[in-house]
């Protein structure tokens, strides 16, 4: 039987479930998988770490610091590369320093196991943990790169990068700019593997014309955090209000901008407009979903997104950022809409046409068919977004693709298979 060590950064995860999601698949194929956590998950659940990190004893760190001095040939490699090589600064290369003794702790946690493969999701601190244990232990190591890993927090990935067996991302947008930035990454070993949501059964996407006053509702759905940028959201629907727009706001989500987010609303006077629902579990955002007109996003950096693949694969109009990888899912006037990064002005603009779409406001005397094919329109964007959302970001097929990328890398079938070519067909 397969060994796989699976490290996160923190698991379990409310926002990252796809972790778990990957686990169950590979324990389904046959795969024993020991599940690891560097931070000291903060809630309960049915799929709970059997490794720990930040929980160990000071004999640990003895243990831990022995096993680096007698496989010190494996790590100095590592070692050199903090020292004296990239242009990182000094704290950096202590918190580096830290990390190499961290994935110490993981390798000695892991040793006598017969482990056979290490996967880190994201390229955090994390991955180096896992890349350490791995070389101490004599296996080769994996990770999955998402969007912030590679884009906005990618210190040593160069090195990351070099010594992993394989690359799975996200998007095409991620490996396209994996192998420019990295030209020495092979780029036979980066893989694209996207992400997926459930898509449920097809229901009647036709949305009722809105009367011309009838308020838009607006939704929003992840963390608060700076990265996600809705703040841009909130100043946004303050232009909304300045034009005497008629639109309702909703942001679901939780973290460290809530009470910044909160003084704007009140600066701004958006009270009774703009409403921070706080979490909300995945099986309440259904309900939010069916209500909502449009699903917007406004984040600074993303992978591709999983709210937009649930919202689309429920049927729902959908605005975003032209960035990164997700034009792959936003296929603009396609499957949903893009607006220049950056811009409210594009923002703001993009939302008074789609309610203009949604509105019965054409002029009485003009023929229905006008008011007719507005409704049209948007009805076979819903579609197309769904079908895009059901045939290249499907959960369960692309849990399937990535199970067999895992068995075929870490212990190459001598036939191949359908699901096999499939997955070589990412590359």
């Amino acid at each position: 039987m397969l060994t796989v060590a699976f490290l996160a950064n923190e698991f379990p995860s409310p926002i990252e479930r796809y972790v778990s999601d990957e686990i169950e698949e590979l324990e389904r194929r046959g795969v024993h998988v020991i599940a690891g956590s560097v931070r000291r998950p903060k809630e309960h659940a049915d799929l709970m770490p059997e490794v720990v990190l930040q929980c160990f004893e000071p004999s640990a760190l003895r243990r831990a610091a022995w096993l680096l001095i007698r496989r010190w040939r494996r790590i100095a490699p590592l070692f050199r590369r903090i020292a004296f090589q990239g242009n990182e600064g000094f704290r950096q290369r202590l918190k580096a320093v830290a990390h190499t003794l961290l994935g110490a702790c993981y390798a000695e946690k892991l040793e006598g196991r017969g482990l056979d493969h290490i996967h880190v999701h994201h390229g955090y601190f994390g991955s180096w943990v896992g890349m350490v244990a791995a070389r101490l232990l004599g296996v080769p190591f994996s990770i999955t790169l998402h969007g912030s890993d590679l884009l906005l927090h990618a210190t040593y990935l160069d090195t990351k990068l070099e010594h992993c067996a394989f690359c799975r991302t996200i998007s095409e947008y991620n490996r396209r700019y994996v192998l420019q930035h990295y030209p020495r990454v092979a780029p036979e070993k980066v893989f694209v593997l996207p992400l997926g949501v459930e898509v449920p059964e097809p229901g009647d996407f036709r949305a009722e014309l809105k009367a011309k006053d009838d308020p838009i509702l607006l939704l929003a759905v992840g963390r608060l955090h700076a990265v996600k940028d809705h703040a841009f959201l909130v100043r946004a629907c303050a232009n909304l209000l300045a034009r005497d727009v008629a639109f309702r706001c909703l942001i679901a989500g939780e973290g460290p901008e809530h009470s910044r987010l909160e003084s704007m609303i009140r600066a701004l006077d958006l009270e009774g407009r703009v409403t921070l629902l706080g979490h909300v579990q995945p099986a309440q955002r259904n309900s939010l979903y069916a209500k909502a007109d449009i699903v917007v996003l406004t984040s600074r950096s993303e992978g591709v997104p999983l709210v937009l693949m649930e919202a689309m694969a429920r049927g729902k109009i959908v605005l975003a950022p032209a960035i990164t990888g997700i034009p792959e899912l936003v296929i603009s006037g396609k499957t949903g809409f893009l607006y220049e990064p950056g811009s409210i002005d594009d923002f703001v603009a993009r939302l008074l046409f789609l309610r203009a779409q949604m509105q019965n406001s054409i002029d009485p005397h003009e023929l229905h068919a006008h008011v007719l094919a507005r409704g049209l329109h948007l009805e076979w964007i819903r579609r197309e977004a769904r079908m895009h959302v059901k045939q290249n970001f499907n959960r369960h097929k692309n849990l399937q693709l990535l199970a067999q990328l895992f068995l075929q890398r870490i212990a190459p079938q001598t036939e191949s298979t359908p699901d096999e070519s499939l997955v070589l067909q990412q590359i």
